[in-house]
């Protein structure tokens, strides 16, 4: 009977590459109904492909619709972070079951192994080493690495992974706001929790308008083509301490590409989509909250 390493889920949405996205074990918004649809549907593609070893599905989901994406009869380059994420060797496994040596029962994995602890998987990118290269994400692969952070809160281990893929979460100051169209209704709640964390609100006019309407405290700030300061200007001063700015299109206007250029060079954290922004926004909760703990890896599966 095939048996399942993890159910990840992605912290970015679909269309952004499995390699450039966050991932979290154990799942944290999927219902009970569509981790079982997800489950059944891996082992029945398993069985009918008499994979021996390692396979590898991504799935995306609408509502309570599960869709399969792509299966792969192969290991990929998330096992290390799953046999770390569980306590299991599954690639050393997966060998001596190739090998025929040893079946899933002699091994003892006969079932699924849901940890008490959360593991974030965090890409890291090459950007600060080639400037001028766009770093929205989308369905190319951008990622050179990837780093992990762990902790029994979702909130902090997201937190850990921000600090070993740096730059790492700011716990307060200012954070500059600008989303395409499609995002503002999004937006406005983060908006508030971030307000409701401390921050400081700044957008140029069209976000700030909306933000204000909504009774989102905001500061109005030029666009580049406006005037002095302009949004460019703050992020070059160091006045920016974190910035949401999801792109407007496929070939991203001039002016987002100077700023997320800029917060690079200036090494703040930028988020360009809304659920990795809600991610941290949960991260920089947990961070003012409570202090960080390390824990070995042999302590998080010693029970």
């Amino acid at each position: 009977t095939p048996r399942l390493g993890a159910i990840m889920e992605h912290i970015e949405q679909a269309g952004i590459h499995s390699g450039d996205s966050a991932c979290v074990i154990p799942t944290f918004s999927l219902s009970a109904a569509v981790l079982q649809e997800i489950a059944s549907a891996t082992k029945a593609m398993a069985g009918e492909l008499k994979v021996r070893g390692l396979m590898n599905v991504q799935f995306a989901v609408k509502g309570e619709s599960v869709y399969v994406l792509e299966v792969n009869p192969r290991a990929s380059r998330t096992v290390p972070f799953v046999s770390k994420a569980i306590g299991v060797a599954l690639a050393k496994h997966a060998a001596q079951i190739m090998t025929g040596e040893k079946t899933l029962r002699e091994l003892g994995f006969t079932k699924e192994i849901i940890p008490k602890h959360f593991s974030v998987k965090e890409a890291v990118f090459p950007f600060l080493r080639y400037q001028g290269m766009d770093i929205s994400l989308g369905p190319e692969m951008k990622s050179t690495g990837e780093v992990m952070g762990i902790d029994a809160d979702l909130g902090l281990a997201y937190a850990k992974s921000q600090m070993a893929a740096p730059p790492a979460l700011p716990k307060g100051g200012n954070v500059f706001i600008s989303v395409k169209d499609d995002d503002k209704p999004n937006v406005i709640s983060l908006a508030h929790e971030f307000v409701g964390l401390g921050f400081k609100i700044i957008a140029t006019s069209g976000t700030a308008a909306m933000l204000a309407a909504e009774r989102v405290p905001v500061t109005e700030v030029y666009k580049i083509r406006e005037g002095r300061p302009h949004v460019l200007d703050l992020v070059r001063n160091g006045d920016i301490n974190f910035i949401i700015n999801t792109p407007s299109g496929k070939i991203p206007r001039e002016d987002e590409v100077r700023i997320r250029n800029a917060s690079l060079a200036r090494k703040i954290p930028i988020m360009t989509t809304i659920r990795a922004a809600q991610a941290s926004a949960n991260g920089i909760r947990s961070l003012q909250r409570s202090s960080l703990r390390v824990k070995t890896l042999q302590e998080y599966h010693a029970n």
